[in-house]
Parts: structure tokens; sequence; C-alpha cells
């Protein structure tokens, strides 16, 4: 696997690999996105998520990928600190602001930062087209935050709260991204960076959810959620994953972008699964953020 993906880095084949792994991606983080946000607290399913993950994590490290390089290390720990401070934010804006208001912010804020990075970090550019994509995107993004702002009646009173760290985890998005795109860059096997990555990043928030979970006067079984943290582990490989390699083989910014297809599948699983209402406006809105993503990919 790894030959392949490395003799169709910077091809055509590797483009369109690219598309077809961004697209994979946009809907398995619509997924996990709803597990977490799901029945359980988030704090708690994220925790339980991340232990699954990182204990999966620990055979292909030890025994699969080779052994990081040196210079891999200080890569890793700057990873870690940027995906805690991404955590934390969304788990403040899950816990104040309902999932198909929150995950259409955060998704959609990511690609405008993260193409200004892939601009200043790696040298890309985008065509006047690709740049009408983003407006239209952005477009959509703003016009679902002020309609959710106006008209929502759900957690009304923590709203702004909920944007305000939407928006903030949404920057922390463009972060992670651009900085994993150059670590997994960095290393000669990209599996390496991976396997590696989620055993580092699994190693704090299970232990704040043990705590909070251990605070609550009503806790909730710990079967379900240890089988949320099992799911959730095994599409976090395939979503991040696959966002990770789209990165190495193509375009930052337009893998990023691409991805941010998820808030359609967010409100789908928002509507049929959370139960949450999402109605025509919203679904318009959410939909313009899809379109801009199409328009980008079209426009390169």
């Amino acid at each position: 696997m790894t030959d392949w993906i490395l003799s169709i880095e910077g091809t055509e084949a590797g483009h369109r690999a690219a598309l077809l792994l961004a697209m994979l991606a946009a809907f398995l983080h619509a997924a996990f996105g709803a597990l977490q946000k799901g029945r359980h607290d988030p704090w708690l399913s994220r925790g339980a998520i991340d232990a699954c993950y990182g204990i999966m994590a620990i055979p292909f490290m030890l025994f699969v990928v080779p052994f990081p390089e040196p210079h891999m290390w200080p890569i890793f720990a700057g990873a870690f600190v940027i995906h805690i401070i991404y955590k934390v934010l969304m788990g403040l804006a899950y816990s104040r602001g309902a999932y198909t208001v929150v995950y259409p912010v955060v998704r959609g804020m990511g690609p405008l930062f993260t193409v200004i990075g892939a601009y200043l970090i790696f040298g890309e550019t985008f065509t006047l087209i690709q740049w009408l994509g983003v407006v239209v995107l952005l477009a959509g993004i703003f016009g679902l935050a002020l309609y959710n702002y106006l008209f929502l009646e759900t957690a009304r009173d923590t709203l702004g709260p909920a944007l305000a760290f939407a928006v903030m985890t949404g920057l922390m998005v463009a972060v992670y991204t651009t900085y994993d795109a150059y670590g997994i860059r960095a290393t000669a096997d990209p599996f390496t960076f991976l396997f590696w990555f989620f055993f580092i990043d699994a190693l704090v928030m299970p232990w704040v959810a043990y705590i909070r979970w251990k605070r609550m006067s009503d806790r909730p079984a710990t079967g379900p959620l240890l089988l949320r943290g099992l799911l959730g582990g095994v599409i976090a490989y395939f979503s991040f994953g696959s966002v990770m390699l789209a990165t190495r083989l193509d375009k930052v910014g337009e893998a990023a972008v691409l991805r941010e297809t998820s808030t359609i599948f967010a409100a789908l699983i928002g509507w049929l699964v959370l139960r949450e209402t999402v109605g025509p406006r919203r679904i318009v809105l959410m939909s313009l953020i899809a379109i801009g993503a199409v328009i980008v990919e079209m426009g390169g």
C-alpha cells in the first residue's frame, strides 16, 4: 500500500485518489461528529473514542510500520498540543449547541483558514473560480450562523457561546489540517505518521473522560459508551487517515475544502438519527457549503 501511494503522489492518478479519499473523509467525519454529539456527554464520547483508537494503534506502530525518524518527534509533539486544543474547543461547542448548528460552522470555517495556510506553507494557489467557490462556501457558513442565531429555539441561552467556540474550533481544524499535512509529508512512510499519531493523540482525553465520569452523580453505563468508542475509533482511522493521505497525494487546500461536503451528511444524520429539526432554509444554507466545495474542485 505504501509503495502504491508513493508511486502516484503528485500524479493525475494521485489527484483522483485524493478526491475519493476526501469525499470518504467527508461522510465519515460527519458520522464521527454525530457519535461524539449523540446521547452521551460529548466529553465521555471523545474519551472513549480516543482510548479505543489509541489501543488499536499499538500493534501497528510496534510491529507493522517503520519506527519514526528522529526529526518526527518534535512534529508529533506539535500535533499533540494542537489536537488537544481542538478537542477542548470542540467539546465546549458541542456541550452548548445542537449538532446541526455547531458542526457546519466548525467544518465550514476550516477550509478558508486552511487555504490561507496552504498558500503560506506549501505555496499552493487557487484560481479565480476556486476562490468563487470559497466565497459561496462562506456565504453558506455565515448565512447558517446568522439564521441559527436569529431563529433557533433549542439551547437559545448558550447559542452565542456555541457559535463562538465553533468558529475557534474551525480555526484549529485549519491549523491541524495544515500541520498534519506537513507531518505526513515529513516521513518516508505515511502510515508511520498515522499510527504513531493516533497513539500519541489518545494519551489525554480518556483520562479527562474518566475523571468527568467519576464525578457524575448519574453515571452512564460503560458498555454502550465503550461500544460507541470502538465504532468511533474505527471511523476515525478511515476519516482522518483518508484526508491525511489526500493531503499527501494532492493539494492540501483542495482536500480540506472537499472534506467540508460533510455538512450535507451532517444535516442528514442530525435529522434522521439525532432527531434534530433541520428545516428547508438550513438545508439550503448547508448545501451552499457543499456547492462551494464542488466549485473549488471543478475550478482547479
